[in-house]
């Protein structure tokens, strides 16, 4: 697959994506970067390592820049300073080079991403249990006669 045919998929995935994907999406790209940035200090490629931590920094801004500060706001705060100590260790492991910086990142970005996905996976258990809470027989005998 050419670049070109690649961009297109990368942008049909992300225009039909959920937000709840497109969270995982941008998790997914900066443990990738943060994993980039590590190959380039473990192969002494120093332009590889300031991509790989420019390109994860640019998506964990934007995971603080969206926090919503006004629901659970403890929650908010905490990942918030979590976010803020995730720069700075990119930071310092871009200016000295350090591995260890990368890979404390690294296993705190696996971490949330598996977490919101259990919670994106929760929730979806949640909504289909009301969801089937709120039918009665009528309506279920109703769905069932109009599927055939």
């Amino acid at each position: 697959m050419n670049r070109y045919n690649m961009n297109q998929y990368y942008q049909t995935q992300v225009s039909t994506a959920s937000p709840e994907q497109i969270l995982i999406m941008l998790y997914d790209g900066a443990i990738r970067f943060t994993r980039q940035a590590i190959t380039g200090v473990e192969e002494n490629k120093p332009e590889l390592r300031r991509y790989g931590v420019s390109k994860s920094m640019a998506i964990i801004a934007e995971f603080a820049k969206t926090l919503d500060h006004k629901m659970g706001s403890h929650f908010a705060e905490d990942l918030d300073a979590l976010y803020n100590f995730m720069m700075k260790e990119l930071t310092l492991a871009n200016i000295h080079n350090d591995v260890e910086k990368l890979k404390v990142v690294e296993k705190l970005l696996v971490d949330l991403r598996g977490t919101w996905v259990e919670a994106i996976e929760l929730n979806k258990k949640e909504m289909a249990a009301t969801v089937a809470a709120r039918q009665t027989p009528e309506t279920q005998y109703s769905s069932f006669s109009m599927s055939r």
